[in-house]
């Protein structure tokens, strides 16, 4: 019998892959395979891959196939020769990009997209946190004060979505799913990505390069980080991206901390220029206790949690089932990881 393992006992209640889930996976495997389900908990904080349990080894010898949050080194090792295919319930996979992974010639898998819808809604809900002033309502909640002046006064930063530009940095399977809820409210997308591929951005306004980045950024009422961490993206938002942007722009990040100069975007903040961040990573993360970041008024966190869902396995499952499928007849399958790009 050809054996897939599942490795998605997730310390985290919400990412723990449910019994649905499970039974969906085994009622729909291919004739002459079957399943392997590990129980030991596996930690998979960021983009997972922290390491295999004695469990999870011996699953995996002889096995096919491998499903896990992140993929550490050493389940290649020992799956060596007989693994064709590995995926990771993760988006992001740079934990999973060892020398092993580089030499395996394993397919490999993420989870790009299956995050997006409710990443999107949370971004949709951080960009009016800024744009109708809610940050100015909570602000007056905590002082127990009717306080609506700041929405009164004739310099109010208090504004319409609708009209805005909204520069949204890599339009993969977040940023199109953003554009996708903010295109019916009248915002006009600016889309930007390091390199151009086929198809990618549809009909929308997508710029290239750091030529284009620069249009972008200044042409931006508010800027949406959705890519993910690379060589080239790692401290993308710097001291002179941040000075791009026009006066009383919102920053949001959805990505990782690292694509954003914290210590710029703390200065930023505080002179006033930028009309607030809302940030669902940081750097560092955790943050913490007494970071700059905790005490400013236009600083919106979440702690890395705006893709949870609990319609998250229904999309998970029916992607580990699909690639299943497809590796049997020898088709490509979906998401397929680029080894060199990182992502």
């Amino acid at each position: 019998m050809t054996r897939i393992v599942l490795d998605l006992n997730d310390r985290r209640p919400v990412w723990r892959i449910p019994e649905s889930a499970v039974k969906e996976i085994r009622e729909s495997l291919p004739e002459g395979w079957k399943l392997a389900r590990v129980g030991s908990t596996v930690d998979g904080t960021g983009d997972g891959a922290a390491g295999a349990s004695p469990e999870v080894l011996d699953a995996v010898r002889g096995a096919s196939a491998y499903v896990g949050l992140g993929i550490p080194a050493e389940v290649l090792r020992t799956g060596r020769g007989s693994l064709r295919w590995v995926h990771t319930a993760a988006a992001g996979v740079g934990s999973s990009l060892t020398q092993e992974m580089r030499e395996s010639g394993v397919i490999f898998t993420n989870s790009a997209g299956i995050h997006g819808p409710p990443m999107a809604e949370t971004i949709v809900g951080m960009l009016l946190y800024f744009f109708r002033g809610l940050d100015l309502a909570v602000e007056g909640m905590w002082e127990k004060r009717w306080k609506n002046e700041p929405f009164l006064r004739s310099d109010t930063p208090v504004r319409e979505l609708s009209g805005a530009t909204v520069g949204i940095l890599g339009l993969g399977g977040i940023g199109g799913e953003v554009a996708r809820r903010l295109e019916p409210l009248g915002v006009r997308i600016l889309g930007w990505k390091r390199q151009r591929r086929g198809g990618e951005g549809g009909d929308r306004e997508v710029r290239t390069g750091s030529d284009g980045l620069t249009q972008v950024l200044g042409e931006s009422d508010a800027v949406v980080v959705s890519l993910p961490e690379t060589a080239a993206t790692r401290g993308l938002m710097d001291r002179d991206a941040l000075a791009a942007l026009p006066e009383g722009a919102v920053l949001v990040n959805v990505s990782r901390g690292r694509l954003v100069d914290t210590e710029a975007l703390v200065d930023a903040l505080r002179s006033g220029r930028l009309r607030g961040a809302a940030l669902d990573v940081t750097d560092p993360e955790p943050l913490p206790d007494g970071h700059p970041l905790w005490s400013l008024p236009n600083v919106l966190i979440t702690p890395h949690v705006s893709a949870v869902s609990r319609r998250f396995w229904r999309r998970q499952s029916a992607l580990i089932v699909e690639n299943l499928q497809r590796l049997v007849a020898g088709e490509p399958l979906r998401n397929r990881v680029d080894l060199e790009a990182g992502y």
